[in-house]
């Protein structure tokens, strides 16, 4: 009939703009959800300098990342498909009742003791004096259905775990993951210059049931080493505390003549202690994915990753270690072979989203 066509044009019109419309708003709706993907592998020589070193190696240390990404509709369809994109609850990364700007200024702090870690630590294992000037442990946040919460108070300084004085964030977790789950933990706490003890009880990590939590986010307040050489570690925008390991084996590769690594390309994460020892990390399948796209040959783990780390492997092989001297061992023994492989013998598993 006349006139049909023209109405069919002008119905077909506003439904081509309503699907565009729609669309369009996939890409632009956030979702509670975060998008965590493969990061970068970063020469670690271009990002540490240490006063009079030697830097003339043949390998290489790396670094590896994640990205994290709060999901839009479309970006939230698209990672449930990627085989290598982990999608987590929004609430599982950024503590409820904690904004994202205090969250990205909480994983700064982070970042900053993980440096500060390794600077003592590398420096103590080549013969230096370096003191530690700290001001406490300050309670950031709380996770979601945390047994602390009317306990804790935002803005405590914890100063010590069941009598032992506590200096770092790094202290702090340490000696709470030493106990079972359901265990009483004795916190010492200053609160607006008054001296309280107040005791929470372990529960499981919402990441992890085996590991004892206090449901907390906490860094260290204004602490600092006092070096006696210059150490520079430029790390730009990348932030949190899972890069300390190997923060360390640059500064310990920088400060001796010869070379840790064999000539190899070595990558590596895991949080470090003042002790000395590694600690378990978020995104461990994620980076391993990061380090063989970087052809490193060896990728260092903590112990707790391990099995998720192995379900990313391809080419790369896994060096799970506990403390930094099982890593050293590692080091060591590549030399000894002329580079042959090595395998420590661990099998744990588990993975751990930085918390106490």
């Amino acid at each position: 009939m006349p006139g049909s066509k023209g109405k069919r044009k002008s119905n077909f019109i506003p439904v081509f703009f309503i699907i565009l419309g729609l669309l369009f708003l996939g890409f632009v709706i956030r979702t509670d959800y975060v998008l965590v993907k493969p990061g970068t592998a970063q020469d670690l020589r271009e990002m540490v300098t240490v006063e009079g070193a030697d830097r003339d190696d043949r390998g290489k240390f790396f670094l590896v990342t994640v990205a994290q990404q709060q999901a839009s509709l479309w970006s939230l369809l698209y990672g449930y498909l990627h085989p290598y994109i982990e999608v987590q609850r929004l609430s599982n990364v950024i503590p409820p009742g904690m904004q994202e700007q205090e969250y990205h200024e909480l994983l700064e702090q982070w970042m900053q003791e993980s440096k500060n870690t390794a600077q003592v630590i590398a420096l103590r294992r080549a013969g230096y004096n370096v003191e530690i000037i700290s001001e406490g442990v300050v309670v950031a946040g709380f996770l979601e259905n945390s047994p602390s919460r009317g306990i804790l108070s935002k803005g405590d300084l914890i100063t010590a775990v069941d009598g032992e004085n506590t200096l770092l964030a790094g202290e702090v977790i340490s000696a709470v993951q030493q106990r079972q789950v359901g265990d009483p933990v004795r916190l010492t706490v200053l609160r607006d210059s008054e001296k309280l003890e107040l005791t929470v009880i372990t529960v499981p990590h919402p990441d992890d049931p085996k590991l004892p939590a206090l449901g907390v986010f906490i860094s260290t307040l204004s602490w600092e080493p006092v070096l006696p050489i210059d150490v520079e570690l430029a790390t730009g925008e990348i932030a949190g505390p899972s890069a300390g390991l190997m923060f360390v084996l640059e500064i310990l590769n920088q400060l001796q003549p010869g070379d840790l690594t064999s000539g190899h390309l070595i990558a590596g994460t895991g949080t470090i202690d003042i002790n000395e020892n590694v600690g378990p990390i978020g995104g461990g399948f994620q980076k391993v994915i990061a380090a063989e796209r970087a052809e490193a040959s060896y990728f260092l783990v903590p112990v707790e990753n391990y099995e998720e780390a192995k379900t990313a492997v391809h080419q790369i092989e896994l060096i799970p270690v506990k403390t930094l001297q099982e890593a050293l061992d590692f080091l060591d023994s590549l030399a000894a072979a002329g580079g042959s492989s090595f395998q420590l013998d661990h099998d744990h598993e588990g993975r751990f989203v930085p918390a106490a």
